[in-house]
């Protein structure tokens, strides 16, 4: 049942004298675009007749065949809490659509929702996750551009006066349960200057809009704070970098389908079999959920983001590891996310690497639950564990070698995001950095 019908949504523009809506939609990279009427476009918008230039968004469609309709999800409804009383805005997150009225192929949003098609197919009828997104905040300049200046030497968990970004996180807390959001925690992360907010799990597609909504407000309250929120994986060399781990689950009929009282670790054999499908596509789906090439500056050893594709109960250092709530709280936590990533397609090719195990009654190897870091390449290998890929070159090219994983994008989406991130690894390889400056101007 929808929440919102067409004339409910009219009444609360009315009421809370909303002048603005904007139509988001999320392009390939992740990035919000946004389309903004007046009001008095909306009731054009609720008939799904609000067209946009597709050929101007990264990854959609070439100049010849470029208009494409934007039709609001009434759900996704949500007046922004920071804007004129005099006259507030509202939004709705849009799924795009041909002229013909068929699904747009390229729109990550309706992408998932084809791969969670596929998951009722086998008898599942949700699939819920659980982010918890990570980053940091820099002063701002005179000029409002972001400097590499922290606003605090906290650590994790600490207290002001140490964590001085905490009146900012508490804000940006407030704004999101004004907007509907189930905050479960926040606090200071590890790294100085560095902030995590965790909020409620829920089905695959709320939750993406959720991610998405979740950086737009964090980045608009902390420039409210004078600072620059950055969802980018590794901003500082020497401390940890940004990650979102995704917490997993799929259900059955209201039942979790990955909690079994009698099983090993209390783990249903079709949670076995998930675990299993996430190891053996996790270097195929590695370009998707870490698609910059910075990610790969956090993927190393020492801190704490996981480099090794292995799963474990107990044992942090891992890929997978399986949290220790049970029942209806029984997941799959995948560490190696991070917030860079576009949420559609990240979701996209977990559950399909997750149904690939299921649908082929997949085996996990034998949980890991020594620490992966002090263990050298020769007792890596003795226990069957593999390297993520180090570079986003090297995660394309196993990308591109994945079959799974190329059907969850789909050709439109697999065709632009390699060439996307073909480009964007030539420009970075063909680049001039500072460190080799550093290191051979005077000895060469």
């Amino acid at each position: 049942m929808s929440k919102y019908t067409k004339e409910d949504i009219v009444k609360l523009v009315d009421e809370n004298n909303v002048k603005y809506i904007r139509l988001q939609f999320t392009d390939i990279l992740g990035t919000i675009k946004n389309v903004e009427i007046p009001v008095s476009q909306l009731e054009k918008a609720l008939d799904n007749k609000m067209m946009f230039d597709g050929s101007s968004i990264e990854g959609f469609v070439r100049i010849e065949e470029s208009d494409m309709n934007l039709y609001p999800d009434l759900d996704t409804f949500v007046i922004f809490p920071w804007t004129s009383e005099k006259g507030k805005v509202a939004r709705f997150i849009c799924d795009i659509y041909n002229p013909d009225g068929t699904p747009f192929e390229g729109d990550p949003r309706a992408n998932l929702k084809r791969v969670l098609g596929e998951m009722e197919e086998l008898g599942f009828t949700d699939f819920n996750l659980g982010p918890e997104p990570e980053f940091f905040l820099f002063k701002l300049d005179q000029r409002g551009e972001p400097t590499l200046e922290l606003n605090d030497k906290g650590g994790y968990f600490d207290l002001a006066p140490t964590d001085l970004g905490e009146n900012c996180r508490r804000d940006i807390v407030l704004e999101l349960e004004e907007m509907g959001f189930e905050i479960e925690a926040s606090h200071h992360e590890v790294a100085p200057g560095q902030h995590e907010i965790d909020f409620k799990y829920a089905s695959a597609i709320r939750a993406c809009d959720d991610i998405q909504t979740f950086k737009l407000v964090v980045k608009t309250i902390a420039r409210k704070h004078g600072l620059h929120a950055t969802f980018m994986p590794k901003p500082l060399f020497g401390v940890n970098g940004s990650g979102m781990h995704c917490n997993l689950s799929l259900f059955k009929e209201g039942k979790n389908a990955f909690y079994d009282e009698n099983g090993d670790l209390q783990l249903s054999e079709t949670a076995r079999q998930f675990i299993a499908g996430i190891i053996k596509n996790a270097t195929g789906f590695t370009a998707v959920t870490n698609p910059t090439v910075n990610s790969y500056k956090r993927l190393v050893p020492g801190y704490e983001a996981p480099c090794y594709v292995a799963w474990s109960a107990r044992n942090r250092s891992p890929l997978i590891r399986i949290p220790a709530s049970r029942g209806i709280s029984t997941r799959v936590e995948v560490r190696s996310v991070d917030p860079a990533a576009n949420p559609y397609l990240a979701m996209a090719v977990l559950l399909a690497a997750g149904l690939d195990g299921i649908k082929n009654g997949l085996t996990p190897p034998k949980p890991i639950d020594r620490n992966i870091y002090v263990m050298n390449k020769e007792e890596r290998l003795e226990n069957g564990i593999v390297d993520l890929p180090s570079t986003l070159a090297g995660a394309l090219d196993a990308l591109k070698a994945n079959d799974v994983i190329v059907k969850a994008l789909g050709e439109h989406l697999f065709e632009h995001f390699i060439e996307a991130k073909e480009i964007e690894w030539d420009m970075f390889r063909t680049q001039v950095h500072p460190w080799e400056r550093e290191q051979y101007m005077s000895m060469y």
